[in-house]
């Protein structure tokens, strides 16, 4: 991606510095709405395919669930059950795009360190279409605040420059902020999905 110098590196550092202090109150939130919606995923389950058309046997990517992250996996197994095909993501280290491999309800995962887990070497390595992403806060202009890391909006930049794909933030309604800070790399959500509304992007067309 080329921003043609439009920030320079004073500029993203500043926005980094502010975006690591707003991850100290958006983790706050989030633990806050876990305490609160324990049936948030189902909840979101039935929200999500009420209004958001999904492509028969799309290849769908979410995430093994940290802490008090919103747990995608009872849409993952929803999704399976329905005829998708569901991947989890594959951490090749930092600075590089995430790529998935195929998973199905029951399939042993390897230990990837910090609590999370992938599938193996033996999976295939396929491209989502659809992607549901972790999240810290995000914004109705569909924007997330993320780990500081960048992994998924490298990911993204990379799928999309390639084809049409579909970014869904997965979030209790308790992590929405009134703007969430931008850098020059930020990737656009399409949608983001709550336990109690889906949000359409303004993005959401030209992505």
């Amino acid at each position: 991606m080329d921003f043609g110098g439009m920030m320079t590196t004073q500029n993203v550092d500043e926005i980094d510095q502010r975006k690591k202090l707003l991850r100290k109150e958006a983790k706050k939130n989030r633990a806050e709405a876990y305490e609160h919606n324990p049936d948030a995923a189902e909840r979101l389950c039935k929200r999500l395919f009420e209004a958001i058309p999904l492509p028969a046997q799309a290849v769908v990517s979410a995430y093994w669930p940290l802490g008090d992250e919103l747990d995608p996996m009872p849409l993952l197994q929803t999704l399976y059950d329905k005829g998708f095909k569901p991947v989890l993501p594959v951490m090749l280290g930092a600075g590089k795009p995430l790529i998935f491999r195929s998973w199905a309800p029951g399939d042993a995962l390897d230990d990837a360190g910090f609590g999370t887990k992938e599938p193996g070497v033996d999976k295939q390595e396929l491209e989502p279409d659809i992607l549901f992403v972790p999240l810290l806060a995000f914004d109705r202009a569909g924007y997330r605040l993320g780990y500081g890391g960048g992994f998924y909006d490298r990911t993204l930049d990379k799928l999309r420059a390639k084809k049409a794909v579909t970014a869904i933030g997965v979030a209790y309604a308790g992590q929405e902020m009134p703007t969430v800070i931008r850098g020059p790399y930020d990737q656009p959500l399409n949608y983001i999905v709550t336990e109690q509304e889906v949000i359409v992007s303004p993005d959401s067309i030209s992505h």
